[in-house]
Order: C-alpha cells, then structure tokens, then sequence
C-alpha cells in the first residue's frame, strides 16, 4: 500500500512537472551594477553576447532582439520602416488602430495577439529557445464601459533579463496580475498621462514593479513626457540617451532605477 501511494505521488509531479511551463522571471533575481548598457548598432549587427537591443520605432512599438538573432516587434501595426524584415514574433494590443493591424504579414512565425474573445483574454507562452514570450491579461475601457482582459502586458525572457511592455494599460494591476509578471528588469511604460492612465496612476505602477530600467514610450510631445520625467526625478535617475537604440545586459543593469529616454525612430538600412 505505502509503494503504491509513493508510486501515485512520483507519477503526479511528475505530470505537474510537465505542465509548468518555466519562467526565469517569476523568482528572486540579484542585480549585478554596471554602467555600459548604450550601444549604437545597426538593427542587423549582431547583438553582443548575453544581451539584449532594444530599439524604439514608434508609439508603443519596440523591436527586441536576442543574441541568437531572434527578434520581436511590440504593438505591431504592420509597418517598422522601409526594410526587408520578417520579425520571428510581433505582438498587438487592440485599444486603437495604432497598436494593431488586422493584416499581419503571413512569413511572421507567430502573431500574438493581446486579446481573444470579449471577455476572454488571451493566454500566450511560445518559448523560442533562447527567447520566451508570455502575456498577462488586462481590463481596456470600451464604447463607453469595459472589456475585461481586452488588453495585454507582454513579457519577453531572453538573456538572463524580464522585459515587460505595458500595453495600452487602462488600470493598476490586481496584486495577482503583479505576480502573474514576476521581476521586472526592463519596462516599456506608456506615459501619455491620459489616452492609457494618469500620470500618478503609471508612476505607482512603476514604483510598484521597481523595474531597474523604465523606457517612456505612447508620448506625444515632449509636454507629456516631461511631465513624466519631473514627476519621477526624485526616485529614479534619468538619462536622455538622444539614441532610438540600446543594448542590455544583466551584468550592465544600473545600480539605481533608471529611466532611458529613447527617441523613436523607424527601421532602416
């Protein structure tokens, strides 16, 4: 009887080993200082070793690349720039047009989108090997009320680092919602400061994730985002790269949090 119950217990995690799909960032990570995290590069150089670049294009689009030469678009609306380039993942959100298309190119392998449907959300977890990518579903306001999970926030794990993009964030997240993110090393923040949330709403989210890097984006003009930057000053550094490109690594992650001002500029030879 007890072989039994230990061979029925060996079976069971062994079942839930199977169905838990790992993620680096949902656990406890150690900051390692470092202060050379700017690195200007043409988006078909190769991505230095255990690093991640980060380009702004624009609104809330961001092209990810990884190492092994894997890349994602953020909030992709079809077009990045005048370039021959089929990113291997783009992901959308559907609160407006310029976070979407209804006509992704057919060569993209995987087109995530951040909504399924009303009500239903979306639940994503492609793992690529040397990237993974994973949503965590919100509320959008909608037609004058709520779509409930009509909205994602995007998770990219490569290299070591915890890369969210916020979406078009219409709420603070739930405490769970927080822990369905995990660590945060790098967050895209939307700081419009109305279309998305206000201003004090995004800073508690940011406070809250304690991201070591936050990257402004779904800015209009420099009002809003200097709006942004004077409300954050006291908390976290501020640095006006003046770039639309930047290179990351665990090993360069800055001591204190820091916000990254890249300017959005399109894809091109």
């Amino acid at each position: 009887m007890i072989r039994l119950v230990l061979l029925l217990l060996t079976i069971a995690t062994g079942v839930q080993a199977q169905d838990r799909r790992p993620s680096h960032c949902i656990a406890i990570a150690d900051s390692v200082p470092g202060l050379q995290y700017l690195h200007k590069a043409s988006f078909r150089a190769p991505v230095p070793e255990f690093s991640v670049r980060l380009q702004y294009i624009a609104h809330a689009s961001f092209l990810i690349q990884a190492e092994d030469g894997l890349s994602a678009v953020t909030d992709f609306t079809g077009f990045i720039g005048n370039v021959d380039f089929i990113p291997d993942v783009v992901t959308m959100n559907h609160a407006h047009s310029t976070h979407w298309t209804a006509h992704p190119d057919p060569a993209i392998p995987h087109v995530l989108r951040g909504w399924g449907d009303f009500g239903e959300g979306a639940d994503h977890h492609v793992d690529l090997g040397g990237m993974v990518i994973r949503n965590v579903p919100t509320d959008i306001r909608s037609y004058g009320g709520v779509e409930p999970k009509g909205n994602s926030i995007f998770v990219f794990e490569t290299a070591g680092l915890c890369i969210g993009h916020l979406g078009h964030l219409h709420h603070e997240p739930s405490d769970a919602q927080y822990a369905a993110l995990g660590r945060m090393d790098v967050v895209m923040a939307p700081v419009d400061g109305g279309y998305t949330m206000p201003l004090e709403n995004m800073m508690n989210v940011l406070r809250r994730l304690k991201a070591r890097i936050v990257i402004p984006m779904h800015w209009f003009a420099d009002g809003s985002l200097g709006r942004f930057l004077a409300g954050m000053e006291d908390e976290f550094r501020i640095v006006e790269t003046g770039e639309s490109t930047m290179t990351v690594s665990l090993r360069t992650l800055p001591d204190d949090p820091t916000i990254m001002v890249l300017r959005p500029s399109y894809l091109r030879e």
